[in-house]
């Protein structure tokens, strides 16, 4: 990410906050009206699981869903930040990843849980938390605790819905533990660290180049030098499997997806949001699970 995304997203959470409180005053929601509660998502992966902890009771809105938008650029529209208004409970990411959505849901009443932060993971720490189990897990009790406390008349009914939702991360746990059978150990390289979590989780080893590795980190272009390092080292073997996140698709990325076919190492190609084929967030880690599992060779 660039200084100029940096500007952008400064202004962003600037726009945020100015529109959320012009339009915190406009008419209420059909959630409201129907009884349910309202949940505004800052991301389609924690709208999912938002979903499936509230079922019936819960109206969810998710703000990002598209794969094709750099999810660190996004710019909210004002239609996007006034639905923060009148929810009951906003779920963000966190870790800087959506500030907007932060700042937008802390100037309402809304009940906030950041998923970042239920584990402890703070701003300049790696974003990308739904691909980690922990923070699934407690993130899920977060949600449900939030709907507990803004709809105790149906604390049973959650409660119910959070222990189906942990069998299904529990299974999900499994084959992950399972696959690590095989991916334990297996040295791997990242065109940009968005699956660190999946991959710790799985006990990979991370052996992406140092040089292009900080560079990606520090959110900076790479050297012709740190490019060429990592084609160089991709080529003579030492990594056994590649993770590329198209959603950040460059010409640097292409130089080194390119030297990954040329030396035939598997590629595993992934998004940040989650695709549309995929309803909640535990049946696309199960896919990227698989995906990964497929790729050792």
């Amino acid at each position: 990410m660039s200084i100029m995304s940096n500007a952008k997203r400064a202004l962003a959470i600037a726009a945020a906050s100015a529109t959320l409180f012009s339009m915190a005053a406009c008419g209420s929601s059909s959630a409201a009206s129907s009884g349910k509660i309202e949940v505004v998502a800052s991301i389609n992966q924690w709208g999912s699981v938002a979903e499936d902890l509230g079922g019936s009771n819960v109206e969810v809105t998710n703000i990002m869903a598209k794969t094709n938008v750099e999810a660190h650029d996004y710019e909210p529209t004002s239609q996007d930040v006034a639905k923060f208004g009148t929810a009951k409970v906003a779920v963000v990411n966190g870790a800087d990843y959506d500030p907007w959505a932060t700042k937008a849901a802390k100037s309402t009443k809304a009940t906030l849980v950041t998923a970042a932060e239920t584990t402890g993971i703070k701003e300049g720490d790696n974003p990308h938390v739904w691909f980690s189990a922990k923070v699934r897990s407690s993130t899920a009790d977060a949600i449900t605790a939030a709907y507990q406390k803004a709809d105790p008349s149906h604390k049973d009914d959650y409660a119910k819905l959070n222990k189906d939702w942990h069998a299904k991360e529990d299974q999900l746990e499994s084959k992950i533990k399972e696959t690590s059978a095989k991916t334990e150990g297996l040295p791997y390289a990242a065109t940009e660290s968005v699956a660190w979590y999946l991959a710790d989780d799985l006990k990979m080893t991370d052996a992406t180049p140092k040089g292009y590795a900080q560079a990606s980190a520090n959110e900076s272009e790479p050297t012709p030098a740190d490019i060429k390092d990592f084609q160089d080292t991709l080529k003579a073997g030492s990594i056994k499997m590649l993770v590329f996140n198209s959603q950040e698709a460059t010409s640097t990325t292409d130089q080194i997806t390119g030297a990954a076919k040329d030396a035939s190492v598997p590629i595993v190609e992934l998004t940040e949001q989650m695709p549309k084929q995929y309803t909640n967030l535990l049946d696309w880690m199960s896919a990227l699970v698989d995906q990964f599992a497929a790729a050792v060779k």
